[in-house]
């Protein structure tokens, strides 16, 4: 059975078109897809990524069982901080992408990729067994709100919201009177908050960002809209980008792994090793140069031999070209400014490697 976010029905009356996503019923587009990602850029959008989970780890060994399981050092989170993990199997692959945030002496909140819940919450209990540790899954209990681009710091204080705080940090907050979880975090690279509220107050707290916000521009964005946004942004998609037999190095997320971690976690050994000899595979950008679009799962070539696939692809309304993410072999000439070809309708089209991302991010804000 198909779920529903608490503001399933608000979206209907804003005439969004639905689609099913991840097991849930959701607004893919209110207007255009472009014309919601402009918004985003220029002004303030307002999502409701309700589906996504939240998983609360608590009790004496909780700093413990979360170094167990993600490569990160959680030793080194401070109270009311966020950090990006990644969820690792015994081999070092990808079982999900979270952020973590420490929001008490030992308790964490977990937000996870709405596909992975039952698999994330399935392997933190199987790894429990040895540690004083409460895992519980409130997913259902909370609805998520993500106001983002460069007027949401303006909204949020109009709201009466405290934003003097950096990215990746997450306070209790207020705004119309309903009592939240507040953190700078987002999945569009423009600056912004995700609310985190108790499902009874979700409507009421839509209806209002929306009508303080009619004076900043915002509009509500849909699920087309935030997957340009994050791919503009080089943003891993699970499923697309990221998955089980991808380790986060492959993932050319090394620059998050803490060499120096002493701590055993599982998948460490593969890992380490490819922190340290380099991987056969890595994962690149790609601006089409033409017109067609690459679409996940076209096969890339170089020189006549085929190097790789295309995980993500799509459009970028900023640089009005085409853009991929793709997997190819890790050597020397497939590089930075080289031309490779992906397969679309049994014809090889150029495409330019690329750095990520492939537009300039303003995600990081410090107080």
């Amino acid at each position: 059975m198909t779920k529903e976010t608490f503001l399933h029905d608000k979206h209907v009356q804003l005439g969004a078109r639905m689609v099913d996503f991840a097991g849930w019923h959701m607004p893919v587009q209110y207007t255009s897809i472009i014309e919601e990602h402009k918004t985003v850029r220029e002004n303030v959008g307002l999502f409701d990524v309700s589906h996504m989970g939240e998983v609360f780890v608590s009790g004496k060994d909780s700093l413990e069982f979360l170094n167990k399981i993600v490569p990160q050092d959680i030793s080194k989170l401070h109270y009311e901080k966020a950090v990006y993990c990644q969820l690792t199997n015994k081999k070092g692959g990808l079982i999900d992408d979270l952020i973590i945030y420490k929001t008490g002496l030992t308790e964490y909140l977990i937000i996870c990729n709405a596909s992975r819940i039952d698999e994330d919450v399935n392997w933190m209990v199987r790894n429990a067994k040895d540690f004083d540790v409460k895992i519980d899954n409130r997913s259902h209990n909370y609805s998520l709100l993500a106001i983002q681009g460069p007027k949401a710091a303006e909204l949020m204080k109009k709201m009466g919201i405290n934003t003097e705080q950096n990215s990746f940090s997450i306070r209790p907050g207020t705004a119309a009177g309903i009592k939240l979880l507040v953190s700078r975090t987002g999945y569009t690279g423009e600056d912004g908050f995700e609310l985190l509220v108790e499902n009874e107050f979700s409507e009421e707290l839509f209806d209002k960002i929306l009508e303080e916000g009619a004076a900043f521009g915002i509009k509500p964005i849909g699920l087309g809209a935030r997957d340009t946004l994050r791919l503009e942004a080089a943003l891993h998609l699970y499923g697309n980008d990221l998955d089980e037999n991808t380790t986060p190095v492959e993932a050319g997320l090394s620059w998050s792994i803490p060499k120096e971690k002493a701590t055993d976690y599982n998948g460490k050994e593969v890992i380490t090793s490819q922190l340290k000899n380099d991987v056969e595979k890595q994962l690149v950008g790609l601006v089409m140069q033409d017109k067609n679009i690459a679409r996940h799962g076209y096969d890339v070539y170089f020189n006549g031999d085929k190097i790789g696939v295309i995980t993500s692809g799509g459009i970028s309304p900023v640089l009005n070209a085409n853009i991929a993410l793709a997997y190819v072999k890790n050597i020397e000439e497939i590089c930075t400014g080289a031309i490779v070809q992906v397969m679309i309708r049994e014809k090889l089209h150029d495409a330019k490697i690329v750095k990520r991302p492939f537009v300039q991010k303003h995600n990081i804000v410090k107080i």
